[in-house]
Formats: C-alpha cells, sequence, structure tokens
C-alpha cells in the first residue's frame, strides 16, 4: 500500500512515556551512584582518619616504651613486675620479721681473718647498734669460728680464700644492690674504734655534704702514710693541707689536686650511694689492689672534690697497718716485712698499679666524648 505524500509520522504516545522513564530512571541511578559514592568517601575519610589517629596513638605509645628505662634482658616482661634492685637484708624462711625497727640505711662492710676477731668483734657491734646491715669477707676461709659470738647470725658472712676487699666489693656491692643504702663503708679490719661513733659520722657528713670521706687518724697510735689524713683537733672536719716543699711538692691554699685536696685513703673509705656507683664502675675486675684508685675517687665525688672530699676529724679511728692479708706465717711479727708472701703481695700492688695508669691513660686517649674535668695545672 502506497504512502501518501503528506503522511508525517506521529510518535506513539508510549514511546514518549518510554523516554520519560528512561531519563528519569538513568538520572536518578546517577543521583544514586553520586550518593552512594559520596558516602563511601566519606566513610573512607573517617577511616583514614581513624587510622590516622591510631597510628599516631600507637607511635605515640612506642616512643612512651622506647624512651622508658628497660634494664637489659627485661624486654619480655611486663615492666611492673621488673625489680630494678634488691638489697642485703636478710629474710625468714616463714613468717614475719623477727625485727620491728626501722628498716637499715646504712652499710658497713669488712675484710677479716680469724686473728683479727677480737678488733672486727668492737667494730661490728658498734655498727649493729647503730642500726647497720653488716658483711664479712673472710678471706682466710674460716667462718665457723665466728659463730660463738653473738652477733654472727645477723650479718653476711662471704667467704674466698686470699682476696682483698676489692675483689670481694666488685662481686657483691653492685650499685644496684647496694642501692637503697645511703651510706657505704668498705673498710679494713685493722682498726681501732674506741673513739669513733657510726651515728654521729653519719650526721657529720651528710651535714657537710661529703660524697667521699674517711674518720681522721689518731696520730699517737697509728701508721701514717699521708699527712692529710691526720687528725685536727682544731676542727670537724678539713678538706685540705698546708706543707712546704720544693718543686711544686708542697700544698697552699692554691693546691686544687691529691694529695694536698680532695683525696682520702681507702683503709677506711665511706661512700655515698652516688658515689659508690661510680667508683664500683672504676674498679677494675682483674686488679684486686687498690693502689691507682685513691687518686682517681675524684672522679667520683659528685662534682668538686675540694669541697666533697673530706676527712672527719671528730669521730677518729686508729690504724694498726697490720699486714695480715698473705701473711701466712701464725709466728710471723705483724712487723715484719720479710716473709716472701707479703713481699709478693707488695711487688703485686705496684705493677697493679703501673696497669691501672695505663689504662686510665688509654681510656683518656681513646674517648673523644670525654671531658676532663680536673685537668692537670700547667706548670
Amino acid at each position: 500500500m502506497m504512502k501518501s505524500p503528506n503522511f508525517v509520522p506521529v510518535a506513539d504516545p508510549r514511546s514518549r512515556r518510554s523516554c520519560r522513564c528512561s531519563l528519569f530512571t538513568t538520572a536518578s541511578l546517577s543521583f544514586i551512584v553520586l550518593f552512594i559514592w559520596a558516602i563511601i568517601t566519606q566513610d573512607h575519610k573517617e577511616n583514614l582518619l581513624r587510622l590516622r589517629s591510631e597510628e599516631s596513638m600507637q607511635d605515640s605509645i612506642l616512643n612512651k616504651c622506647e624512651n622508658g628505662c628497660r634494664p637489659p634482658g627485661s624486654e619480655s616482661l611486663p615492666k611492673g613486675i621488673v625489680s630494678m634492685t634488691s638489697n642485703l637484708e636478710m629474710r625468714p624462711l616463714w613468717g614475719s620479721p623477727k625485727r620491728n625497727v626501722k628498716s637499715s640505711t646504712n652499710l658497713f662492710c669488712v675484710a677479716v681473718g680469724i686473728r683479727q676477731k677480737e678488733r672486727v668483734d668492737k667494730m661490728v657491734r658498734k655498727f649493729l647498734s647503730s642500726n647497720f646491715v653488716v658483711m664479712l669477707f673472710h678471706y682466710d676461709g674460716i667462718v665457723d669460728e665466728w659463730k660463738d659470738l653473738d652477733w654472727s647470725d645477723r650479718v653476711i658472712h662471704v667467704s674466698a680464700i686470699n682476696q682483698t676487699k676489692w675483689w670481694f666489693a666488685k662481686r657483691f656491692l653492685h650499685p644496684d644492690i647496694v642501692a637503697e643504702y645511703s651510706y657505704i663503708f668498705v673498710w679494713d679490719e685493722d682498726l681501732g674504734v674506741a673513739n669513733f661513733h657510726p651515728k654521729r659520722y653519719i650526721s657529720i657528713v651528710e651535714d657537710e655534704g661529703l660524697e667521699i670521706s674517711q674518720p681522721a687518724l689518731d696520730l699517737a697510735k697509728s701508721e701514717v702514710h699521708h699527712q692529710i689524713t691526720i687528725r685536727s683537733r682544731n676542727s670537724k672536719v678539713h678538706r685540705r693541707i698546708y706543707k712546704s716543699g720544693d718543686s711544686g711538692n708542697g700544698c697552699d691554699g692554691n693546691s686544687t689536686t691529691p694529695p694536698c685536696t680532695g683525696w682520702i685513703e681507702v683503709m677506711a673509705p665511706v661512700f655515698s650511694r652516688a658515689a659508690w656507683r661510680c667508683v664500683w664502675f672504676m674498679i677494675q675486675n682483674d686488679l684486686i689492689h687498690a693502689w691507682g684508685l685513691d687518686i682517681r675517687l675524684g672522679y667520683c665525688a659528685q662534682g668538686d672534690r675540694t669541697e666533697n672530699i673530706g676527712i672527719v676529724d671528730s669521730e677518729y679511728i686508729v690504724h694498726y697497718g697490720l699486714p695480715t692479708l698473705g701473711d701466712t706465717d701464725e709466728k710471723a711479727s705483724y712487723k715484719s716485712y720479710e716473709s716472701n708472701a707479703r713481699i709478693e703481695v707488695r711487688r703485686q700492688s705496684y705493677s697493679e698499679f703501673q696497669v691501672f695508669k695505663k689504662r686510665w691513660k688509654n681510656a683518656v686517649d681513646q674517648d673523644e666524648c670525654w671531658n676532663d674535668p680536673f685537668p692537670e695545672p700547667v706548670k
């Protein structure tokens, strides 16, 4: 059938409706997609912010943990269970401690042999009566013969044959073990304490701010090696001496080096807690004699050695100077230095002194970050 030349196609109304529906559907879908994308984007932003906040918190916690002071080896333990220090307090196997007194805050240690039992007994009684913890270093290996003394079970006994007090101190007086004690006494056995009172001594060193100290020596009864240790009757404490000398060997008010000032001998040293922590590190594990150590004690004075080191005159002792360690002859006179054992001890002491000086020099040369607080004066 032929179409009329004037025929104009007319859209079906249903088709127009279908088109409008398609357009509407497309617009709706676009809007929905955009809406969903907006929601997803917002959620993503919130997640990013949350993750960043969590990462920041974790970094903060990590930094806090890294900055915390944890002893090596304890990293796998919860911090609260780590005990950094200990003490020498003895504990009963069951029940509470028998003593109901304030815990001891000071420690007295002395190297002993059985032949000095009477003198040591007098020293220990004085320190126990002043509420000290007492520790005996038995260099002759004899422990049972001290059990007849009523205080024997109240003190700590450590035994090792022919070892010096510095050998014992390095191994049994670690700073973390004695951290609870304000003052640590590391004494020889050949001392007389008739004119010494521990509590008064502690009071004086606290008032004077002495980090390292020793009681003065009674000149009339003592073996004296250095003038600075001699008791002055006109003072409670002295920190320097004055003496004439040639070639710069004298001591005057301008002297700043040991043994004119800032110096003690090591037969009866007393250290503050802080000073002992420093001294312990300076004690060499393999050098058991003290020669050379006394000259360097000023480095552990926690500041100015001319102020923080001193000799206490009002509480003084007697130094008998008995060469007991290494003297194996029971019948030998204490004043006799002729035995081979004593000669060898002296020789070893001098040899170790040379080793210590060399080690100090090498350490100074190799440590580029260290500045000497006490440089040698220019001559």
